[in-house]
């Protein structure tokens, strides 16, 4: 399970990061009219020296520019994050963001997309289309991000930065669901994201907020990392992970089981007058299995 990082947007934080083993870094282009920022390339460079890889999100929309940033930067991914619901939670018309997604899979197939899908916070997620936007962006994009949809978003126009959790079950769904990874996000913090990793079984689980340095009010202050909180929120997903393992462990075992038991009962069925039980206690073996190979393979693990 990889662990990420935003916002990192110095070589100093992404030194910091490196060193705490985080697996992805992320950071921010501001503007199109300041979207080449030395310091910024610095970060992607060392992620060129390391095994660790670098996001970057662009808080504008002209292809050229983005295309031109793309080729300083050389990120290993584009993460788009840009608003795909109007303020009641409606589904906005999508075509324009597929088509600048394929296009720029045509332009730079070496460089993955990563998309942002909303997801609303716990209690507020019926009707609300998370799945269905993940379908219709599924076929452009390389990788998923959950992030809280709150209606009104601290940088217009797009989701994410709230440090509100979103609904743990919604985001379970859309694991089960996409043929694409999955990294959590929205609100995780050190104290929360091991039941969050147990609960949602992601691909990865991202923090920004929630391990940030506060003012004195409390407030979290962006781009200022506090590593401490970093450095935690690491161990608590290796944690989670650990007990993943645990439960891939088991859930092998019992897939293996249940298919002796499939076998056994099968080759004891007589070759003629089957009674309807028979039948019934075989579906159920069948049904069984098929949950668990699936839940299995959200661990990612083999059967």
């Amino acid at each position: 399970m990889i662990t990420q990082i935003y916002e990192i947007q110095t070589p100093q934080e992404a030194e910091k990061c490196v060193e705490l083993g985080v697996d992805q870094i992320g950071s921010v282009l501001l503007s199109q009219g300041d979207w080449r920022v030395e310091v910024l390339r610095e970060v992607t460079r060392i992620c060129e020296r390391t095994e660790i890889k670098c996001s970057l999100i662009p808080l504008f929309q002209d292809g050229n520019t983005l295309y031109r940033a793309i080729d300083y930067y050389r990120p290993h991914f584009i993460h788009f994050c840009e608003g795909l619901t109007d303020g009641d939670g409606q589904e906005i018309e999508l075509d324009r963001f597929i088509e600048f997604q394929s296009n720029l899979k045509d332009k730079f197939p070496e460089i993955r997309i990563m998309r942002s899908i909303p997801v609303p916070e716990e209690g507020s997620s019926s009707g609300f289309p998370t799945i269905a936007i993940a379908r219709a962006l599924e076929p452009v994009s390389d990788i998923f991000l959950t992030d809280t949809w709150l209606g009104k978003e601290p940088v217009k126009g797009y989701i994410g930065i709230t440090g509100t959790i979103c609904d743990w079950e919604m985001a379970r769904e859309l694991v089960l669901k996409s043929k694409i990874p999955v990294i959590l996000a929205g609100g995780l913090s050190p104290e929360n994201v091991y039941d969050a990793v147990l609960k949602v079984f992601p691909f990865g689980a991202d923090s920004c907020t929630q391990t940030n340095l506060v003012d004195e009010d409390g407030n979290a202050i962006r781009f200022r990392k506090d590593f401490k909180k970093v450095e935690e929120f690491i161990k608590e997903v290796r944690s989670a992970e650990e007990q993943i393992e645990v439960k891939r462990e088991e859930l092998e075992k019992s897939i293996k089981d249940l298919k002796e038991e499939l076998r056994e009962r099968e080759a004891s069925l007589p070759a003629h007058s089957i009674r309807p039980h028979q039948l019934i206690v075989i579906e159920e073996l069948e049904e069984e299995i098929a949950a668990k190979e699936k839940e299995l393979e959200c661990l990612g693990g083999r059967t």
